[in-house]
């Protein structure tokens, strides 16, 4: 019995080898009615100064342009018959990933993480931040 049923898959859209593998992983813990979620975070400007300096539709043109790659991308890399939500979601990464996983009520979550860089132990990454404040398991694919 698989007691994952709603897996919640990290997709970084610019870094379609490691989003496969996040994908490839969450699949291989799918079975029978399992719901895959496929999530993929906009980060917002931070500062309100630094909107100045792009277009005013600059933001919800990109929330588009991802919401466009992400279906592509599903199309691509999910099997057809596989059930999949699409979230596309605007902020914080790790804390969209987490806001995510609990609004669809999923059980377990794939992260991608590159290999650790010293940088990484001292700022924590979001895939570290993820597995730090989830409540939900979480299955970090490593990749180079």
């Amino acid at each position: 019995m698989n007691v994952f049923k709603r897996i919640l898959a990290t997709i970084d859209i610019h870094d379609e080898v490691s989003s496969e593998k996040v994908v490839n992983a969450a699949l291989e813990l799918m079975s029978g009615d399992d719901i895959l979620f496929v999530v993929c975070v906009v980060p917002d400007f931070g500062m309100s100064v630094v909107s100045g300096f792009f277009p005013k539709d600059y933001e919800q043109d990109m929330l588009e342009k991802t919401r466009v790659e992400l279906h592509a991308f599903t199309e691509k890399h999910v099997p057809d018959g596989t059930p999949v939500q699409h979230i596309i979601a605007h902020g914080s990464i790790y804390e969209e990933i987490l806001a995510a996983a609990n609004e669809v009520n999923a059980d377990m979550i794939v992260v991608g993480s590159h290999r650790p860089a010293l940088k990484d132990y001292l700022l924590g990454p979001n895939a570290a931040r993820v597995v730090r404040h989830a409540t939900q398991s979480v299955l970090v694919v490593r990749y180079n």
